[in-house]
């Protein structure tokens, strides 16, 4: 899979342009997208720009069909994907129309949805944008794809990440480098880079990402969307390929807040196939968005402001005043093992993904390497498939977890990790919910960090403890920062998702 996506579907690039599909595309011509909508005003209406609910509510009204959302859609891809490389892989452009049309009567009524390419998906391949599976075709849907099915979605296609989502820029995905819609010179951030980058330049409708250390936010941060990481165990993680199990979870990106709860509502609940997930009723998390945020107190974490200067500071102080006036209670909270979560993190989840990767052996599930002898195929399979940000992870893994080291490391770092939950815990009976940047930057230049991973890894320096104690937050555009996307992150405590849900969509509608 070549920097011009030379491997999408048709064969080249532009395959794409006619309509074609990507990388699963089956033998065959598509035609055009003007050919395929009926003769509406499409380019006019824009469908590709608007919001899920924008969508849903013409669609009830019977003032467009959904033929024309899908025509728009590829419409965006043929003129900006060439540039973004948010897709690894789309549906047939017919194949898509035909499922959408027969959704017609279901809640979601066909419309698309895009998807991580580290989540099971039947009729794609799932590559986790690595060459070790590059041509790996799940059997099963993930259950997130289940309930997005049963609700009337289709799937447009699979986004771009960093190789096993091991990564906060895009830039180590295993076929090309995905950018950001607002400056294609910068990274979208990662390592869901191509949920984000879609939603973003109006290339899908919603997407669903995942999120390890801040895979869903920091991204939604830098390309200026909506971005939720839920609580653990919210969500069904059956079907995405694990990276680090006890901090990976799937969530939603969108458009707006609104968006967001509703994509929620779809994929949350408890599933038997996963013995982390909770098992609590789904709930409704639009019902309360209009409750308004009168008398609610939030806390600003003084270890999350500290190194803010200039634009971003003044961003907060606006977040802050912007609260207040809507009868807010805005307090200081400290959570002060902040400066441990990036090593801890760095050991904790490489740990379990030194673990989780050794699946990946030239024997199951991908290419193999050499045939010479055993010890040869692993080795060889593994140096060749793996780049090389999942090798330096799978090392700083392994070695936390061998012999003579492992207390010193992985179990001390399992302590600390107690003590960055209880950090949230003492703050959270003082507030409701906690505000705070969610990244440090807005998007750096594609190849600033690419040497420097320490440099990279501090880019979620303030998503991380939040998958470290498994609580939910969720980013929201927060302001510009040096002419870019700022994201304001509002974390809640465990299971209060429509807390939060309630507060960025009360900050949102008085933000414009």
């Amino acid at each position: 899979m070549t920097r011009t996506k030379t491997c999408r579907g048709g064969g080249t690039a532009d395959a794409l342009a006619s309509g074609a599909s990507g990388l699963n595309a089956r033998e065959g011509s598509n035609p055009s997208p003007g050919t395929i909508s009926p003769a509406n005003e499409v380019s006019l209406l824009r469908l590709h720009e608007k919001t899920l609910h924008e969508l849903l509510a013409l669609l009830e009204n019977r003032e467009i069909q959904v033929s024309e959302i899908i025509a728009d859609l590829y419409a965006a891809i043929i003129e900006k994907d060439q540039t973004v490389n948010a897709y690894l892989s789309l549906a047939h452009k017919e194949d898509l129309i035909k499922q959408a049309q027969a959704n017609a009567h279901l809640p979601l009524r066909g419309i698309p949805a895009t998807i991580k390419d580290n989540i099971s998906t039947i009729g794609f391949k799932t590559t986790c944008a690595s060459k070790f599976l590059e041509k790996f075709e799940p059997v099963f849907d993930a259950t997130v794809i289940k309930r997005l099915r049963a609700a009337g979605a289709t799937i447009l296609g699979k986004t771009n990440l960093d190789e096993f989502a091991m990564g906060s820029s895009t830039e180590n995905s295993g076929f090309f480098t995905t950018r950001n819609p607002r400056d294609p010179e910068r990274v979208p951030g990662g390592s869901s880079g191509g949920s984000a980058a879609a939603v973003a330049a109006n290339e899908a409708i919603f997407a669903l990402g995942s999120d390890t250390g801040g895979s869903i936010r920091q991204p939604a941060a830098l390309c200026g969307v909506v971005g939720l990481k839920p609580t653990y165990g919210r969500v069904s993680r059956f079907g995405l390929v694990a990276f680090a199990s006890s901090l990976d979870q799937i969530g939603p990106l969108t458009k707006d807040v609104h968006d967001c709860a509703l994509v929620l509502n779809l994929i949350d609940g408890h599933d038997a196939h996963d013995s982390t997930s909770v098992n609590q009723s789904a709930l409704d998390y639009s019902k309360d968005l209009n409750l308004g945020v009168n008398r609610l107190k939030l806390g600003l974490p003084k270890e999350y402001v500290k190194a803010l200067r200039g634009e971003a500071l003044r961003c907060v102080e606006t977040w802050v005043k912007t609260f207040k006036d809507m009868g807010v209670e805005t307090l200081d909270v400290s959570l002060p093992h902040t400066d441990y979560a990036i090593p801890v993190y760095y050991i904790l989840a490489s740990s379990e993904a030194s673990a989780n990767l050794a699946r990946f052996d030239g024997v199951r599930y991908s290419q193999r390497a050499s045939d010479e002898n055993v010890e040869t195929m692993f080795s060889e399979s593994r140096d060749k498939g793996f780049g090389a940000e999942v090798k330096r992870r799978i090392m700083i893994g392994t070695y936390a977890l061998s012999s003579g080291y492992y207390d010193a490391y992985y179990t001390k770092a399992q302590k600390v990790r107690g003590l960055i939950k209880q950090d949230f815990d003492r703050a959270f009976q003082q507030v409701d919910a906690i505000i705070g940047p969610t990244s440090p930057t807005p998007a750096f230049k594609i190849g600033e960090k690419s040497d420097d991973p320490i440099a990279m890894y501090l880019s979620d320096v303030y998503t991380v403890p939040i998958n470290l104690a498994g609580i939910p937050s969720i980013s929201i555009p927060g302001g510009i920062v040096d002419g870019l996307p700022f994201g304001l992150q509002i974390i809640g405590d465990q299971f209060q998702e429509s807390k939060i849900l309630r507060v960025a969509y009360a900050y949102e509608q008085a933000s414009n």
